[in-house]
């Protein structure tokens, strides 16, 4: 049973390094949002940009830091996400920023959560190399993910957002590469 842990934990690695490299670039990204259970829509554009961290980097060892690791280079991969977000109907900027991830094992450490600036750890698995499943848990809510690189050139994303057991929200992401 532990070997098959760790060999799945290699495999993950190998999946997540090789997922993070292929999504390095700048991209465009149509999403909508969806509000439950009365249905409500808002739609945004961002333009978010990717970069792939190696292992021991300065980024990867703050977040190893800011999540007590004992070992500051033990992350094997990572990336930093950059985005600039405008709402689609009137253009008005929603959000920019940017978020740290690192890899070790299953899980993925991120600098802060999707609603909290505090780090945060997500479970994470791949269904084929191509797609990449998260699952987030904190104060309550939980954030399940799927992001699937379709070709090299678009990424599908779908984030569904549970608070106290009910689903609160869903995301739904179409991304084009555009460098």
């Amino acid at each position: 049973m532990t070997a098959s842990l760790l060999t799945s934990s290699a495999i993950d690695e190998s999946l997540i390094a090789e997922f993070f490299s292929k999504s390095v670039g700048q991209w465009r990204s149509e999403r909508r949002y969806y509000t439950l259970p009365d249905g409500e829509t808002k739609e945004m554009v961002s333009i978010i940009q990717i970069r792939f961290l190696e292992q021991g980097c300065p980024e990867l060892r703050k977040l190893a830091q800011l999540h007590q690791l004992a070992d500051e280079t033990a992350l094997i991969c990572g990336a930093e996400v950059s985005w600039d977000a405008a709402n689609s109907a009137n253009g008005r900027r929603e959000s920019r920023g940017h978020t740290l991830f690192g890899a070790l094992g299953s899980i993925l450490y991120r600098d802060r959560g999707f609603a909290t600036p505090k780090p945060v750890t997500a479970d994470y698995h791949f269904i084929n190399p191509n797609t990449l499943c998260l699952r987030t848990e904190y104060k309550g809510s939980k954030f399940e993910e799927e992001l699937k690189l379709v070709g090299s050139q678009y990424r599908t994303r779908q984030t569904i957002i549970s608070h106290e057991g009910e689903q609160q929200m869903i995301g739904q992401y179409l991304e084009k590469r555009i460098s």
